[in-house]
């Protein structure tokens, strides 16, 4: 899927597997916002839904392994999932919604957050999207920039119900 050479190794990005689900929920949970949401160790409902989303070829998982140099086996250190949605809108228009990323405290800022989301954008187009979409916390202040670096406008006002 993709390969690059990052301080520290081969940063490798792959799908995910029902293995990684411990280093993907310990990834959401490494922050003030996800240490409250991803509290708990019942992983019955993360298995869930990683079985839904696997079974559906409009979402995907994705992990990235950092692979030391000389080694042939890595530790997972980012995550992400990309799901593709039909609309009517935009003239039937296809988006993808990007959503969970998260990449490993010592590794942030070395631009793997930066490669995933560009290939993500690549598969995105890849399957026809003509609009790619994320909703990011108000306060996550880095992630705004983040995003806005790579091109995303803030065009929008996002709103939740918790059900």
């Amino acid at each position: 899927m993709l390969t690059a050479d990052v301080d520290g190794g081969t940063f490798r990005l792959r799908p995910a597997s029902r293995v990684d689900l411990p280093a993907v929920v310990r990834l959401l949970a490494d922050d003030a916002l996800g240490a409250g949401r991803e509290a708990g160790q019942d992983m019955a409902p993360y298995e869930r839904a990683f079985d839904a989303i696997d079974a559906d070829p409009a979402h995907m998982l994705l992990v990235g392994d950092l692979v030391p140099h000389g080694e042939a086996v890595g530790a997972v250190v980012a995550t992400f999932q990309l799901s593709f949605l039909p609309g009517i809108s935009r003239h039937g228009a296809w988006c993808s919604q990007l959503e969970g990323v998260r990449v490993g405290a010592p590794l942030r800022g070395q631009g793997i957050g930066k490669l995933m989301v560009a290939w993500a954008i690549a598969e995105s187009r890849r399957r026809g999207c003509t609009l790619m979409q994320l909703t990011t916390h108000q306060s996550r202040g880095a992630a705004h920039r983040f995003y806005e670096h790579l091109g995303f406008e803030a065009s929008h006002v996002g709103m939740k119900l918790t059900l």
